[in-house]
């Protein structure tokens, strides 16, 4: 009987035993797994706070260019501010300047008109006009005053035209002076000219030598270009209107350089 007890005894222990490290390596297991979670849970933690830290920097950066800018914005408004009201004054003066500028110009123009008319009085109107267009003083000459059909030879008429005019141009400063030829649409058919191209632009050269070199008029100031028949001031498929437009016009503007000063400034 006491051997039975004392079996029974050492059956239970070792049941207990069995159990007791059962229960441990369970706790053991549960408890690793934990702090797997745990590692985890901190990692992504470290992770999303990392991620914080540089949205704040960012923010902050952004903030700092913000205010910078702001700062740069509001130094340039002060200095608009002061260059405007520093400027009124200043464009209220350069306005004056150029409305005296262009009515001194309007006056040049004006009396320039007026000059070669009372100047020319002695000449028909069919021979020549005096008028003022787009802001230059136009003098047209027909072909009639100044040449014979086909030539590019001023008659002595037309070299006593251009000698009266003369005088007024040598009296007048700041002018620029374009001679331009013009004819009609009828083909030249001179030998000495190959196209109606080439007879306006050597009647419009001979009225240059004539001005330059008989009557000193200043070269600098002249042009001399040929119009050919591409710019009529009348139908050419009439005799009347061929007529007319068989012309020399000497075109007389002020000179805009002062002008063009003021309006760069």
């Amino acid at each position: 009987m006491k051997k039975i007890s004392k079996y029974s005894l050492l059956v239970l222990l070792a049941a207990i035993l069995s159990l007791s490290s059962c229960v441990t390596k369970a706790k053991f297991l549960a408890s690793e797994n934990k702090v797997y979670k745990l590692q985890g849970d901190s990692s992504t933690t470290h992770r999303i706070l990392n991620e914080c830290n540089a949205a704040v920097k960012d923010l902050e950066s952004q903030r700092d260019a913000l205010q910078n800018a702001n700062a740069a914005s509001q130094s340039d408004l002060k200095d608009l501010s002061s260059k405007s009201k520093m400027t009124i004054a200043d464009q209220a003066k350069r306005l004056k300047s150029l409305q005296d500028l262009i009515q001194a110009q309007k006056d040049i123009l004006n009396k320039l008109k007026k000059d070669i008319g009372d100047a020319l009085i002695n000449f028909k109107a069919d021979e020549l006009t005096v008028y003022v267009k787009d802001g230059k003083v136009y003098v047209s000459l027909q072909e009639k005053l100044l040449f014979k059909s086909g030539s590019d030879v001023v008659d002595p008429k037309g070299q006593e035209a251009l000698g009266t005019l003369a005088k007024v141009l040598n009296s007048t400063s700041n002018i620029n002076i374009m001679i331009e030829g013009h004819t009609d649409s009828i083909p030249i058919n001179k030998v000495k000219f190959q196209d109606n191209w080439a007879l306006s632009t050597a009647r419009a050269t001979s009225i240059v030598r004539i001005l330059t070199k008989d009557y000193m008029v200043d070269p600098t100031t002249i042009t001399a270009a040929g119009r050919s028949k591409f710019y009529p001031i009348k139908s050419n498929q009439t005799e009347e209107g061929r007529s007319a437009n068989r012309r020399t016009e000497i075109i007389l503007s002020p000179n805009l350089t002062e002008l063009f000063k003021l309006l760069e400034q």
